[in-house]
């Protein structure tokens, strides 16, 4: 293949190793699905599984990027612009944020378990990056029509609200602390970030 060629050819490759694993792992769960059971459903040799990753925990990445990307899609796909008031962003946001923890559950639960610490920090908190900047562009605006207040940064309030609102929904469906219905406890998640944000 020419350079170029290779090069998207390696990505399909990855990708489909990548998807195989997702599928498996959505199936039998992180620890039953073998790297032999991997390398079948995605119809490339065992050697080749280990040009693109070191070790079925190194997949975990690559599992949270997917989620990420997924998430970010979605996030593209609201309904905003600049004249939609903060009431219904803020409810638009935290429902988008629970349906996508409830859809990718099992995916989220993998990334949480042992070997998902494979990885640094940093690498982690890196696919985060494009997440942050979404919601700070929101906030940002929000300030400028003293929506918001403008006290705090909005990179700082965008971390911590992106931490409060899925900490909410992983309570929910990932570690299943149902202690409220899911009705209420999106209701009050709702109520606690306008009255922080709100003047």
């Amino acid at each position: 293949f020419p350079s170029h060629d290779t090069g998207r050819f390696e990505v399909s490759k990855r990708n489909d190793i990548l998807w195989a694993a997702v599928d498996l792992m959505r199936t039998h769960g992180f620890e039953k699905t073998s790297v032999s059971m991997i390398v079948k459903q995605a119809n490339v040799a065992q050697g080749t599984f280990y040009l693109y990753f070191q070790s079925k925990a190194e997949l975990v990445l690559g599992i949270a990027q997917f989620i990420m990307d997924d998430l970010l899609s979605s996030l593209q796909s609201l309904n905003w612009n600049t004249r939609t008031p903060l009431l219904t962003f803020i409810n638009d946001w935290v429902d988008l944020t629970f349906d996508h923890t409830h859809k990718h559950q099992d995916l989220i639960g993998f990334c949480y378990s042992g070997t998902a610490y494979y990885h640094s920090i940093a690498q982690w908190d890196a696919l985060y990056i494009p997440y942050y900047a979404w919601l700070s562009e929101k906030i940002r605006h929000y300030q400028s029509v003293h929506s918001i207040r403008s006290l705090y940064p909005p990179e700082t309030m965008a971390n911590f609200l992106v931490g409060l609102c899925e900490h909410g929904a992983e309570q929910m469906y990932i570690f299943h602390h149902q202690h409220t219905d899911e009705h209420t406890s999106k209701d009050v998640l709702k109520a606690f970030i306008t009255h922080a944000l709100t003047p």
